[in-house]
């Protein structure tokens, strides 16, 4: 029986769908009977972490079912059963160390907010529900690895947490509410249309048996559609990881043109792009989440800062980059710059707040900048010989640096969730003195939020410091730039804890109410604490999970940057414009080599490989011509041409005496 339930269609299936079961549980309790509401709706969530927490067991041996096996960087314990066969849909889970993490997060946060959620005394039967489809659907898109199905759990998450926000939220709450579903109702049109453009574009039929088996695909494919012409029609899917390999390839179908000359995938990976930064959020599209924030309820804000927000990181780690590497390679410089100018400005706007709860808020915005900033530094060019070793520390240190805010801003949100339930009121020019009258209270709070600062020795230091190492490489201005953040940081954390917890005396109403932790705040509180020091002082304990799926990931990108770099300097150097995706058909015309003869007579090479030359203007050879850039500064031009999204080359007839004889490109030059 037990072995059973180590099975990944059962284990991960459980993990998904039990607050999802517990939830339709609690539909048939009394209504009268809130304690015992609360106490089965804790304990589901307790089942879950335990479920998660069996999982983080290293594997003792190789291919052991529901264990982590910790140097194995593919996907674990997949589940892959079709679902709606016609459309290529599939109920198809699996773990990686770049998911792992973030489901054993979500589980801890959901049975912690759970805990946090005692004082809840109005509808608590419908808070427990709502709650609990909440976690389902955080859960089910860190697991899903078909599109479709992950477009649905990312949906699931919409509702509960508006009624959440709407219903036992603040004074403000229907305003709040409505503005965070507005705001994630546009991205998520935003990611169907790319959903569906990269779906109608793909085709599974173009893939090797070797690509379709780590796809986790048939090992041939099944046609059941031709064209007039004999040739199978395209083989469309919303497999994730098939979409990945699709986007790598290198005549991949995502690099035709769609519009104003952009490819397909620069279009899709634009538009998930911006609905994951919704999510995430960041500057510009972040003016939703003070005001959630400010107006839901305490266990609402640890979730919505624990982990909502890690969400829109994970998209752009799972979906934006591996399936659309061409454009996130050119679009590197608008991820970074969004990334640190969200850095800067949330820390300048916590700086400024005088709401205790809008101040934690802010402060989410400018750590989950480090986490932007981290995935995109794509350093792996061939100005840096392609090396890794930048990005691959720029992307675990954004995974390490989701955890650790994770943890540290729901301590914060829960700690001033404690305060407000006694004083009822946030404002800091009226706090003070706290540490005389809760020391226990001020002391965890002052660990807590020295995480958040990124002291070293807490969680909040590791992550901060890797991405900033990696920017380095990437660029030394906004390496300059993440690491001045820093003091930015120290200032309102300091300045916060001067205010609340020093002092000579409490300033504000109801000083009677400050009374001591209760052992219920404490258990919910120390864990979180205790964590951030375990993971300050020994970060292997979380990067031993995720480094081998990150190395995986960039070798990948890496090896792709370098294939086409010098596919691309090749071809130009024969007068062909290829760019293996980064253009579109449209660019590549438009780009065509325009050459001039001694005499001054103009002329254009061909658009497409295979016309003849025959027709042209024919052109003397002589001397004096320009002669191509020498090889070895071939990669280094070539990759500043792949950067603006083109390839202009320049040719010297007597290079390619083929062009003078009129013979086509696809033809060999004789010797």
């Amino acid at each position: 029986m037990f072995s059973r339930l180590t099975e990944p269609v059962v284990l991960l299936s459980l993990i998904v769908f039990l607050p999802a079961c517990g939830a339709l549980l609690l539909c048939f309790l009394p209504k009268g009977r809130e304690n015992l509401i609360k106490l089965v709706s804790l304990w589901i969530t307790v089942v879950v972490f335990a479920a998660t927490v069996w999982i983080a067991i290293p594997a003792e041996k190789p291919g052991e079912l529901g264990r982590f096996a910790l140097n194995t960087p593919g996907m674990q314990d997949v589940v892959n059963v079709p679902w709606i066969p016609s459309f290529g849909i599939s109920y198809f889970l699996g773990i990686d160390g770049i998911s792992f993490p973030l489901v054993i997060l979500t589980s801890l946060l959901s049975m912690l907010a759970m805990g946090a959620s005692w004082s809840i005394d109005k509808y608590v039967k419908a808070y427990c529900v709502l709650l609990l489809l909440l976690e389902a659907g955080m859960l089910g898109v860190f697991l899903a690895l078909d599109f479709f199905l992950f477009y649905v759990f990312w949906e699931v998450m919409l509702l509960p947490m508006y009624f959440l926000i709407g219903i036992w939220g603040g004074p403000r709450r229907e305003y709040a509410a409505i503005k965070f579903f507005l705001f994630t109702l546009v991205g998520s049109v935003l990611m169907l249309i790319a959903l569906l453009m990269l779906y109608f574009a793909s085709d599974a039929t173009r893939l090797s048996p070797q690509q379709r088996t780590a796809a986790h695909l048939a090992e041939e494919p099944v046609v059941t559609e031709f064209a007039p012409d004999g040739t199978p029609k395209p083989l469309h899917t919303f497999n994730l990881l098939a979409l990945a390999e699709i986007g790598q390839l290198p005549d991949s179908p995502f690099g035709q043109e769609l519009l104003w000359g952009k490819s397909l995938g620069w279009w899709a990976f634009l538009l998930l792009f911006i609905g994951f930064v919704i999510k995430l959020p960041a500057v510009p599209v972040h003016t939703w989440l003070p005001d959630a924030h400010v107006e839901a309820p305490t266990p609402i804000s640890m979730i919505l800062a624990g982990v909502l927000l890690k969400m829109g990181g994970y998209g752009v780690l799972r979906v934006c980059y591996p399936v659309c590497p061409a454009a996130a390679y050119n679009l590197a410089w608008l991820v970074c710059g969004i990334g640190t100018v969200s850095m800067v400005y949330g820390a300048f706007a916590a700086m400024a707040q005088k709401d205790f709860k809008r101040l934690v808020a802010y402060s989410s915005v400018s750590h989950m900048g480090y986490v932007l900033l981290g995935i995109g530094v794509w350093s792996a060019t061939a100005a840096n010989a392609f090396a890794t070793e930048s990005w691959k520390m720029g992307i675990s240190g954004a995974v390490f640096q989701m955890f650790a805010h994770g943890l540290s801003s729901a301590g914060m949100f829960f700690l001033v969730g404690v305060v407000y339930d006694r004083v009822h009121h946030r404002d800091l020019d009226q706090f003070g003195g706290l540490f005389q009258r809760m020391p226990l209270y001020s002391g965890l709070s002052i660990g807590i939020f020295f995480a958040a600062l990124g002291l070293p020795g807490l969680c909040g230091f590791v992550g901060e410091f890797l991405v900033v190492l990696a920017t380095w490489k990437y660029s030394m201005a906004l390496a300059v730039v993440a690491a001045s953040v820093v003091i930015l940081t120290a200032g309102y954390i300091l300045w916060t804890i001067q205010r609340v917890y020093l002092g000579p005396q409490y300033k504000g109403p109801h000083a009677e109410a400050l009374r001591p932790m209760t052992r219920r705040e404490v258990s919910i509180i120390a864990p979180l604490l205790a964590l951030a020091i375990l993971l300050g002082v020994y970060p292997r304990a979380l990067l031993d999970y995720v480094t081998p799926s990150v190395d995986h990931m960039v070798d990948r990108l890496s090896g792709w940057t370098q294939q086409m770099t010098k596919t691309s300097a090749t071809e130009s150097q024969r007068g062909q414009v290829h760019v293996f995706g980064l253009e579109s058909v449209g660019e590549k015309r438009r780009s065509a080599e325009k050459w001039t003869s001694p005499q001054g007579a103009t002329g254009s090479l061909p658009a497409r490989a295979g016309t003849s030359l025959a027709d042209k203007q024919p052109v003397a050879p002589g001397a004096g011509l320009p002669t191509p850039p020498s090889s070895d500064r071939t990669s280094q031009l070539h990759e500043s041409h792949l950067r603006s999204g083109f390839v202009k080359t320049t040719l010297s007839p007597s290079d390619r005496p083929e062009l003078l004889s009129g013979r086509s490109l696809k033809e060999p030059p004789q010797p």
